[in-house]
């Protein structure tokens, strides 16, 4: 017995033949409708009553295409077609199966391809024993040229099948793998059948097995010999390579094959002279021989065993449950319609499928894996079928030799979805809300290709191109069906290639098509999926000619690096398969919590202390306290107003504004703490109140461009911009792109400095106070510092966070986030860096500080490069202002605040300085900075 050992990728590279030769029961199905000839059907009858045994095919004959008769085999059933075929005789056993010998106790198959184009073939199930709870799904599928083939497929036991001499010739397909299909005769490398390591301890001695494997170690032993220890996901097996004259060349090829690698092993099961320790089959190994030596090809029209039994679930199918990222560096399929997500400044996207993580998992060897998860697509379609969120089921799977092995199962899957839930109790409350009419489907689903499915509706007078379909054509294609087949579900097979991501296999027959497909419920998609390129440098290039950039790809590209498996896969929407089976009319109403383009609208943010919303009456004696205010309508300046030097004067309405004395004027800062809408109201009555009740002569500074327009046009005052709240968006912050940053942060990594977020209680502020009066002496002999507020940073602690920078119980830096409107988001209140802190732990802090929050921060009041002249501000008087201001700027270094907050990429949003026509002359400024300098 000879073997083979070869790479997949040299195995599965050469394009695949056009036609199917499939498996098919001896039992019809209750299909009312024949199939068109063109058309390709899946059956998945269920299962035969114990009353009735399934009939047996007892001695069966093949018989080739020439022995069959009239009628055109379009309209044929399986039955028709074995009564036509020599020395065959059908017979009911009258007694149960446990009674029947072992060349009887399986039901006998039979091998039907019918065609004469090349997209067409019948798919029928095979019937379980009637003690089977279900359905047995085993159907087989071979690619060849041939038209109709039939071949016998009985077994006499799990082990072996009987020949005509009563022979027993050991067979390898004996577990739930049974339901994968055979390779064709004409297939390039080998026509033996697909196993996995698992099932080689359950098969004889002397067995010929083909399976792919991983080559986790090689040992060679000599020059003669050499070990490989085989690994397909946790099972493992060793092959054995015994050199002679003829496989020299063999041996030296297969020790330069990297680890890792993924190949495909045909070889002789042997018993090893003792266990073998290193794998997990030890009672077992692979002798494994030259490919390229002569041996004995197998006849692909020798009997072939099938599994019986009900596989009901997908878990019982072998396929093993993943859960991917819904977070992921790239777009699956087109940059267009996927959600983006800031990333703690890095760009990310709301998964817009699990395709390249399903597929990653395949090139791991989990040979076949499914997902039930949340799916986000970001097309703004309000229509009554798209969700921008919805939960689908997808899946994937290595196939053996073509891409329907996956329609079989989701074949499979759907018609035990239709048969639970229309024999479920809540189905008739649910139709007394949305009545629905009779649902039909077939036991041989009709496979359409995509090109019949166009002629159809061409032959119905619609003007349709060989593209994707409309939505409207899609329906009254589904019309069609219904009228042509009796069926409400069917297959839309090979879609054109502009329709199909990147990842889909082309017809290598014909590149204009693909090897994918969908699935229609009442003509609309409930599922699509097609084969997938599992050639690396094919996918690039698919990528390339897509203009997709790499970027964000190198995992999935390097998943394909060391070899995939051929594989396929599908994604359902199960809103949508519920929506249309039961007629809902809307997709929402088979959803819990429906998400579509119109969720989620824009509100104003709402205050977070509705109790001292200013709209509201509010007592004289008991108004908002100013914290909350500051909280529901203060921007950066408004916190000021905490400190001891600054009057809060309070409106009837609760509105609050801060103010300060100097000599004959009264220095307003910020804009009234109050709803915008009472703007004017509460700047006429605090203006009357400080220039009649007090006779001081205001002066407003740090206003907003809303403020600073009622002021000039109501009272008449000029205004002027000298200063900007810096403000940054933390959604969009990327500490990576700040120059620098990086290797700063490895810094204060490798001096042991933690950053963190900190909650002040006693113990910290006692450890942070002697920090921030050492940092205060420093500032002492810098000259006049330019500031608004003091350093009190434990203030107001309810609408604060603090971060800090630690090392041995020394705080090093601090961060002051302050709570500001909705509008506004937060403030840097305070970043100090405290005396003997690491070189940049400070840059680190408040970078961190920003990722730890969301929306708008401002770092404060800053100067601007130049002074703007506002409203009635004009001539010599801006000239004189302008120099004054740099003049100013450049005494006082004012700068060095905007360079620092500058790194983490502050832009300058203008705020306006205010004062009276008459009664401030331009010396009178003077007063500004003596205010910011005190």
């Amino acid at each position: 017995m000879t073997g083979i050992l070869a790479p997949v990728t040299s195995a599965f590279g050469m394009p695949l033949p056009s036609k199917y030769r499939l498996k098919g029961s001896s039992t019809t199905t209750n299909s009312s409708t024949p199939p068109s000839p063109s058309t390709s059907t899946f059956s998945s009858s269920s299962l035969s009553s114990p009353k009735t045994p399934s009939p047996l095919i007892t001695s069966f004959t093949p018989t080739p295409v020439q022995a069959l008769s009239s009628p055109p085999l379009s309209a044929v059933s399986i039955d028709s077609v074995l009564s036509q075929a020599k020395a065959t005789t059908l017979t009911s056993s009258p007694t149960s199966l446990d009674m029947a010998s072992p060349e009887t106790s399986r039901p006998a198959s039979a091998v039907l391809s019918i065609d004469t184009r090349p997209s067409a073939a019948i798919l029928s199930s095979a019937f379980s024993s009637p003690r089977s709870a279900s359905p047995s799904r085993t159907i087989r599928e071979t690619m060849r040229d041939s038209a109709v083939e039939l071949r016998n497929s009985a077994r006499s036991s799990m082990d072996g099948t009987t020949t005509t001499n009563g022979a027993v010739v050991p067979s390898s397909r004996t577990s739930l793998d049974s339901g994968r299909t055979s390779m064709s005769s004409d297939w390039p490398v080998h026509p033996g059948e697909i196993n996995t390591i698992a099932q080689l301890d359950t098969l004889p001695i002397g067995t010929e097995v083909t399976f792919r494997a991983r080559i986790e170690t090689q040992r060679p032993i000599s020059k003669v010999l050499d070990f490989l220890l085989l690994r397909d996901q946790t099972h493992s097996v060793q092959g054995v390579l015994a050199r002679d004259a003829s496989n020299a060349d063999f041996i030296t090829w297969v020790r330069k094959i990297n680890p890792e690698s993924l190949v495909q092993i045909t070889g002789t099961l042997k018993s090893p002279p003792e266990p073998i320790r290193s794998a997990t089959h030890s009672n077992v190994e692979v002798d494994v021989e030259d490919p390229a030596q002569p041996h004995e090809r197998p006849n692909p029209r020798s009997p072939t065993p099938f599994q019986p039994g009900a596989l009901n679930t997908l878990e019982e199918q072998g396929f093993v449950e993943i859960n991917t990222p819904k977070l992921q560096p790239a777009a699956t399929e087109s940059g267009a319609a996927v959600f983006p997500v800031n990333y703690f400044g890095r760009r990310a996207f709301l998964a817009q499928s699990p395709q390249l993580a399903k597929q990653e998992a395949i090139s791991a060897d989990f040979g076949r894996v499914f997902e039930i998860g949340p799916v986000f697509r970001a097309e703004n379609s309000n229509t009554h079928r798209h969700l921008t969120e919805y939960t689908g089921l997808d899946l994937e799977m290595a196939i053996d030799t073509d891409y329907h092995e996956v329609i079989q199962f989701i074949d499979m899957f759907l018609k035990e979805v239709f048969r639970t839930v229309y024999a479920s109790r809540e189905l008739e409350v649910i139709r007394k809300r949305w009545p629905s009419g009779e649902f039909k489907w077939l036991e041989e689903t009709p496979i359409i290709p995509f090109s019949e499915g166009i002629q159809m509706l061409r032959d119905d007078g619609r003007d349709v191109e060989e593209e994707d379909l409309s939505t409207p054509d899609e329906m009254r294609l589904g019309q069609l069906v219904r009228e042509k087949y009796g069926t409400d579900y069917y297959v839309l097979d090979k879609f054109p290639a502009n329709a199909r991501p990147f990842y889909t296999a082309k017809d290598p027959e014909d590149p204009k098509w693909t090897r994918s497909f969908d699935i229609f419920i009442r003509g609309q998609e409930i599922c699509s999926g097609g084969q997938r390129i599992h050639n690396v440098d094919e996918l690039r290039a698919n990528m390339a000619a897509a203009g997709m950039s790499e970027d964000g790809m190198e995992d999935y590209l390097t998943a394909f690096e060391l070899g995939a498996p051929p594989h396929a896969g599908a994604g359902l929407g199960l809103e949508r398969i519920v929506a249309w089976m039961l007629e809902l009319g809307d997709v929402r109403y088979a959803s819990l919590f429906h998400r579509d383009p119109k969720s989620l609208p824009t509100k104003a943010p709402g205050l977070p202390h509705p109790e001292a919303d200013t709209t509201k009456p509010h007592h004289a004696d008991s108004p908002p306290p100013i914290e909350k205010l500051i909280a529901n309508y203060g921007d950066a300046t408004n916190t000021s107003w905490l400190d001891d030097r600054f009057q809060i004067w309070r409106h009837s309405t609760g509105a609050a504004v801060g103010w300060v004395q100097r000599e004959k004027f009264a220095m307003i800062t910020g804009d009234p703490l109050c709803d915008r809408s009472q703007y004017t109201q509460v700047i006429r009555d605090f203006i009357h109140y400080i220039t009649v009740d007090l006779r001081l002569t205001p002066f407003w500074m740090l206003v907003s461009y809303e403020v600073q327009k009622i002021l000039a046009s109501e009272f008449r005052w000029r205004s002027l911009s000298c200063t900007e709240e810096q403000r940054v968006d933390a959604d969009k912050h990327n500490s990576a792109q700040i120059d620098g940053l990086a290797a700063k942060a490895r810094r204060v990594e490798r001096e042991g400095v933690k950053i963190h977020e900190v909650k002040p209680d006693e113990e910290f502020i006692s450890r942070a106070n002697p920090a921030i009066e050492a940092w205060k002496g420093t500032r002492k002999g810098k000259g006049k510092q330019v500031h608004l507020t003091e350093v009190r940073p434990w203030i107001d602690q309810e609408h604060r966070r603090y971060f800090a920078a630690e090392k041995d119980g020394k705080v090093m830096s601090l961060v002051v986030l302050a709570k500001l409107a909705p509008r506004h988001g937060w403030q840097v209140k305070w970043a100090l860096d405290f005396p003997g802190a690491v070189n940049g732990a400070i840059e680190v802090l408040v970078s961190f500080a920003l990722q730890n929050v969301s929306g708008k921060v401002t770092f404060g009041a800053g100067v601007s490069e130049k002074l703007t002249p506002g409203e009635h501000v004009g001539g010599i008087r801006a000239k004189f202002l302008s120099a004054s201001y740099r003049s100013i700027v450049d005494s006082l270094g004012l700068r060095r605040k905007a360079s620092f907050r500058s790194k983490f990429g502050a832009l300058g949003e203008e705020i306006y300085i205010c004062y009276p026509k008459h009664g401030v002359g331009l010396r009178d400024l003077q007063n500004v900075i003596k205010f910011f300098t005190d």
